[in-house]
């Protein structure tokens, strides 16, 4: 629950941001229409990012079992590639996120281009709900409990969509910067999970042969339906028993990707310039976006 939970959150803020920060402007703007236009986009890629997620799950639960485990892998190591990608670019853009739409949006304005408009709106619901299902179906497929999984991605796309609205409405100031760090940190966990779960389905399904060897023995802490297994398998994605290549592949990928998270930035005068600005957070309202 808590790894789906996560992922919402991380995935909806990032959606209800941007579409927030446009909205808000369009508002101050006078831009009605525009705005109406906005809202099509987003609905639109809503319907297409609900559609792909069901067709998902539905081909992954239909395919013979070594096909399913083929599927499980490649849409686990697509989930670890999206976060990873997620990660690197909220690191580095986070700060000028806000001001870099509202540019954006300012310049489809004068300019006419109500097409714009819409295609910002769609573009973001639409990459982050294509990361939503393509990650969801990778972490439901490697849990044991998928009616808990589903509820926390609704409590975690219901609370991104209130804090959007809270945003949009100016009751609230988000630093980017630290929250996209929180959510980051949980996000590397859960995605070295997932790269763990992909070595094991990729034996399932044969493709991986070598390091088959036990090389830890968690059984007296991971304990199947006790609470340390819930932490350890189901938001870690650690197993009782795991193989050494799946051992390696955890740590491959959860070392460098937390070193680089929390590495510090190298300061610029650009930097310290901006970081008022993040200090104080973004708070957005239609008077002052």
């Amino acid at each position: 629950m808590l790894p789906t939970f996560v992922v919402m959150l991380r995935e909806g803020v990032e959606a209800t941001l941007i579409v927030g920060i446009v909205a808000a402007f369009l508002a101050n703007q006078g831009a009605r229409r525009a705005l109406r236009q906005m809202w099509l986009g987003v609905a639109a890629a809503t319907l297409l990012c609900v559609g792909v997620g069901v067709a998902l799950h539905v081909l992954s639960r239909d395919l013979p079992q070594r096909q399913q485990e083929m599927l499980e892998t490649v849409v686990g190591l697509v989930a670890v590639a999206m976060v990873t990608y997620m990660v690197v670019f909220m690191k580095r853009h986070a700060r000028s996120l806000s001001g870099n739409l509202r540019r954006s949006a300012g310049s489809a304005l004068a300019s006419g281009s109500l097409f714009a408009l819409v295609a910002m709106g769609f573009l973001a619901v639409l990459r982050e709900g294509f990361e939503s299902a393509v990650f969801l179906t990778a972490l439901l497929n490697a849990s044991d409990d998928q009616a808990a999984g589903l509820t926390g991605a609704v409590l975690g796309l219901a609370v991104a969509i209130a804090i959007g609205y809270a945003i949009y409405r100016g009751g609230v100031k988000l630093n980017l910067s630290r929250f996209f760090a929180v959510t980051g940190a949980m996000l590397i966990l859960v995605s070295a999970g997932l790269v763990m779960t992909a070595a094991h389905t990729a034996h399932e399904a044969g493709w991986l042969l070598v390091g088959q060897t036990q090389a830890l023995d968690l059984s007296a802490v991971v304990r199947p339906g006790s609470v340390q297994a819930s932490l350890f398998t189901g938001v870690l994605g650690i197993q009782p028993r795991p193989v050494t290549v799946e051992v390696i592949g955890w740590l491959a990928y959860l070392i460098p990707m937390s070193l680089y998270l929390f590495w510090p930035r190298r300061s610029t005068p650009r930097s310290q310039s901006s970081a008022p600005a993040a200090r104080q957070g973004t708070g957005l309202s239609r008077s002052a976006a």
